[in-house]
């Protein structure tokens, strides 16, 4: 085992009544630190929230945003100019808050395929489904059926899913064949068939671009390409955030589980975890997740891979509080993401994943070095 994944360290063991020491699961931060940091992001979050759709063009005060929420939500009568209301409710919550949904969920499906794979570079969209969803986005935008795109994208990324899990249970049973532990689900291989999945789809994509694409379609298909929440309204609140609740939360309850997959599969079997049974269903979790929020965001990179290890130097490994912190903190980050990307080039608005690269490449290399340091 290699002694540089974060998830592997800091492995307490335990003598048994017969002298032995048995693995345990990696030991829970403080609670009343926990919630402390919990509470903090949380309103974070939300006076993020307000102050984003404040920001733009159209000169705005967080009391306008308090008073047109407020009005759509039955607490009040409404204050402000149809346009301006417009503005706030029909233009830039949607937006923020699809930003918020989607931050969420990527870096929550990170930190959970980090677990699972034991692979400290694991994303969301580690099994290929980024491709997938390309090829899907792609060819409706190509055929110009644009209105069907986010159930294009979905259906994309569950194809590539089957893929990768179908390559990923064959080249487990070649490899107990011959001699190795095939019979289950190994994160080796599912890892290495994401790879080759993510390439052959890859390839589909360019093809259709290159044999297809024209005029105004190229635009449309690199901004969904790089990730972009441009567009967003409240039926993409509706997708990512119904997503984010509906697999999200079982995920957010799976922290002893993830903490038994940091002491290696025999370790997680002798905590009593069904081992196999477990990996399938944190994988086809995080692969629905990420399906619908990349069907409303494109390809959003970096916030899944940064966000968990960001996270990971207040809470430690353990994953009851690593799981809803990361959820926060990319929430968070990518609200001002998206707020950056749509304001600092105005008039012209940056697709998000750019600004998202920006920043995380050099952030990683940054949390890479300061473990070398501590190291």
């Amino acid at each position: 085992m290699s002694a540089e994944n974060p998830l592997l360290e800091e492995r307490p063991t335990q003598e048994d009544a017969s002298g032995d020491r048995a693995p345990t699961a990696p030991r829970p931060a403080g609670s009343a630190r926990v919630l402390l940091w919990g509470i903090g992001l949380t309103a974070v979050l939300a006076v993020s929230i307000v102050i984003a759709v404040t920001i733009g063009p159209a000169a705005l005060s967080p009391a306008d945003v308090l008073a047109s929420v407020a009005a759509h939500l039955g607490f009040g009568e409404p204050t402000l100019s149809p346009l301006r209301d417009g503005i706030v409710w029909q233009l830039r919550m949607p937006r923020v808050l699809t930003a918020a949904a989607v931050g969420a969920g990527l870096a929550l499906c990170g930190a959970v395929l980090q677990a699972v794979t034991r692979n400290p570079l694991a994303d969301p969209y580690l099994l290929g489904l980024s491709s997938g969803a390309s090829v899907g986005a792609v060819v409706v935008l190509v055929l110009g059926w644009a209105l069907v795109l986010p159930l294009a994208a979905f259906t994309g990324a569950i194809v590539a899913l089957l893929a990768t899990l179908g390559l990923a249970l064959g080249a487990s049973r070649a490899g107990g064949a011959a001699g190795t532990s095939g019979a289950r689900l190994s994160p080796t291989a599912t890892v290495l068939a994401g790879i080759a999945v993510s390439s052959v789809f890859g390839a589909i994509t360019s093809l259709v671009i290159f044999w297809s694409a024209t005029n105004d379609s190229y635009r449309e298909i690199l901004n969904w390409l790089l990730g972009s929440l441009s567009g967003t309204d409240w039926l993409s609140v509706a997708i990512a955030g119904g997503a984010l609740l509906v697999v999200g939360m079982p995920l957010l309850a799976s922290a002893r589980t993830l903490d038994a997959f940091a002491v290696g599969e025999s370790g997680a079997a002798a905590l009593g975890v069904n081992v196999a049974r477990s990996r399938v269903l944190l994988l086809g979790g995080t692969a629905l997740l990420t399906g619908a929020l990349v069907a409303v965001s494109g390809s959003i990179g970096f916030v899944g891979l940064v966000l968990p290890h960001a996270v990971r130097l207040v809470t430690g490994p353990g994953h009851r509080a690593l799981l809803p912190l990361s959820a926060l903190a990319g929430a968070v980050f990518l609200v001002w993401a998206d707020t950056g990307a749509r304001t600092l080039f105005d008039p012209r608005e940056l697709p998000v994943g750019i600004l998202t690269a920006l920043i995380g490449g050099p952030v990683f290399a940054w949390l890479l070095l300061r473990r070398r340091s501590l190291a």
